[in-house]
C-alpha cells in the first residue's frame, strides 16, 4: 500500500482537511467581520455626534451655560486683567478653545463672550480671537454635522433635498455670506444646514471666516468701551448695597442693550451686498433665455 494515500485516504472536503473558505466557521468568520466593520463605521460616523449631543445635555442639564453672562465677567474683569498682564498668550488660546467648545456645542453665550473679548483683550485682538474661535468651532460642528446627517439625508429626503443642494452649492458663497452678515438666522443653524446641503469645507470656512468679521469687530468694538457702562452700573450697586445690603442688590448689565437697531440695519445692508451677485447672475440667465 501507498503511505501517501494512507496517510489521507478522503478526499479534501470529504472527511479530510476543508478548503479555505468552506464550512461553518468561515463563514461565521465573515459574519463576524462584516458586523464588526458596520459597528465601526456606525461608530466613526455618529460617535462625534453622540459625544457632541451627550456634552451640550450635560452642560444644559447642570446649568452651566447660565455662568457665562456678562455680570460675572465684570465681576471678575480685574482679576482677569491680572492673569492676562502675566500670561497673555496662554489666556488668549484659553479664550480661544472655551469659544471652540461652546460654539461646537451650540451653547448660548457666544454673544457674550465676543462682547467679552473685546472688554479683555481690546477691539482689534479681541475681535481677532472671536472670530478664530467662532470659526474653527463652526468648522467642527460643520464636519461632525457632515458626516452623521449629510449623505444619508439626501439619500432619504429625496430628488426635492438634492434640487436644494444643487441650487445652493452653485452659489454657496453668496448664500453663506449673506446667512452670516445677517444676523436674524441661529449661528448653531448656519453651522448644520451647509453640511446637509453638501458645501464645501473650503467654500464654508472661508465664508464663515469673512461672514462673521464685521459682526463680531462691532460688538468687540462696543464691549471695549464698555468701561463708562461698568463704572456706572458699580456705582449704582454699590449705592443700593449701602442702603439694602448686598443680598437685595444685584450687578446688572444688559448685553442686548448693544444691539441697536443702526447695527441689525448695517449688517443687513451687508448682507443683501453678497446676494448682488447671485442676482446678477439669474438676471444674465433670463435675459438671455429672452433674447
Amino acid at each position: 500500500m501507498d503511505k501517501k494515500k494512507s496517510l489521507n485516504p478522503m478526499p479534501d472536503g470529504q472527511g479530510g482537511r476543508p478548503h479555505l473558505g468552506e464550512g461553518p466557521v468561515a463563514g461565521c468568520g465573515s459574519a463576524e467581520m462584516g458586523k464588526g466593520h458596520f459597528a465601526l463605521t456606525t461608530l466613526k460616523r455618529f460617535g462625534p455626534l453622540a459625544c457632541v449631543g451627550a456634552a451640550m445635555l450635560l452642560v444644559l442639564g447642570m446649568g452651566w451655560h447660565r455662568e457665562v453672562t456678562l455680570e460675572n465677567i465684570v465681576a471678575l474683569r480685574d482679576r482677569f486683567h491680572h492673569v492676562l498682564d502675566a500670561h497673555m498668550v496662554l489666556s488668549v488660546l484659553v479664550y480661544i478653545v472655551f469659544y471652540v467648545c461652546v460654539v461646537a456645542l451650540s451653547l448660548p453665550g457666544a454673544f457674550i463672550l465676543t462682547i467679552a473679548a473685546g472688554l479683555l483683550f481690546g477691539w482689534l485682538l479681541g475681535g481677532l480671537v472671536a472670530v478664530v474661535g467662532a470659526t474653527a468651532g463652526a468648522t467642527v460642528l460643520f464636519l461632525i454635522a457632515r458626516s452623521a446627517l449629510g449623505e444619508s439625508l439626501t439619500a432619504r429626503a429625496g430628488p426635492w433635498l438634492a434640487k436644494l443642494r444643487a441650487g445652493f452649492k452653485e452659489d454657496a458663497l453668496s448664500y453663506l455670506l449673506f446667512l452670516r452678515l445677517v444676523p436674524a438666522f441661529p449661528f448653531w443653524f448656519v453651522n448644520i444646514a451647509p453640511a446637509i446641503l453638501g458645501v464645501p469645507l473650503r467654500t464654508y470656512v472661508v465664508a464663515t471666516f469673512f461672514g462673521i468679521i464685521p459682526a463680531t469687530f462691532a460688538f468687540a468694538a462696543a464691549g471695549a468701551g464698555l468701561d463708562s457702562v461698568i463704572m456706572a452700573a458699580k456705582a449704582d450697586y454699590a449705592g443700593c448695597v449701602a442702603l439694602k445690603g448686598a443680598e437685595a442688590c444685584k450687578l446688572s448689565i444688559h448685553a442686548s442693550s448693544l444691539v441697536t437697531k443702526e447695527l441689525v440695519l448695517a449688517l443687513a445692508l451687508l448682507g443683501l451686498v453678497a446676494l448682488i451677485p447671485i442676482a446678477v447672475r439669474k438676471w444674465r440667465t433670463t435675459h438671455a433665455a429672452a433674447k
